[in-house]
């Protein structure tokens, strides 16, 4: 049996390329300002698609690293991740085609070889747990290079 879930979200949007708008997450009220980036003729001022789809890769990423360490009992102090989405322009069409994430991942001062090279593992892991990346993977390439440090 499956169990699903659902994530409302509504969007405002006034103008073309120099318009304005917002995004409104309904369970978390969060709310972000939306433009269109200065690379496809817009205003620059906001938030955009790419950003938006490149965060969520990221902070799933790092959410999902985050819950294996934490289940695997790593010396887990945190992780901060880097993402960068990649927009190529093919006949007429602008598709997202890349993200590489770049995780540092902060073990404890005392953490083993082993725990490192786990925490290596996993790291090179957790995108195939990530909802996000999934969604996106037969269509976008996702590249990992983490790096692991102590202390």
């Amino acid at each position: 049996m499956s169990t699903a879930h659902e994530y409302l979200v509504k969007v405002k949007w006034i103008g073309g390329r120099d318009g304005q708008g917002v995004s409104h997450s309904i369970r978390s009220g969060h709310t972000a300002a939306l433009g269109v980036p200065s690379e496809f003729g817009g205003t620059n001022e906001g938030t955009n698609p790419e950003e938006l789809l490149t965060s969520a890769i990221a902070a799933c990423y790092s959410i999902t690293f985050g819950i294996i360490a934490a289940n695997r009992k790593l010396p887990f102090e945190g992780i901060e991740t880097e993402a960068k989405g990649q927009v190529e322009q093919r006949t007429g069409m602008f598709v997202f085609t890349r993200v590489e994430i770049s995780p540092t991942i902060r073990l404890a001062a005392d953490a083993t070889d082993e725990q490192i090279a786990l925490a290596n593992d996993i790291a090179h892991k957790a995108d195939g747990y990530c909802i996000i990346t999934n969604a996106v993977r037969d269509k976008v390439q996702i590249e990992v290079s983490p790096n692991i440090v102590k202390g």
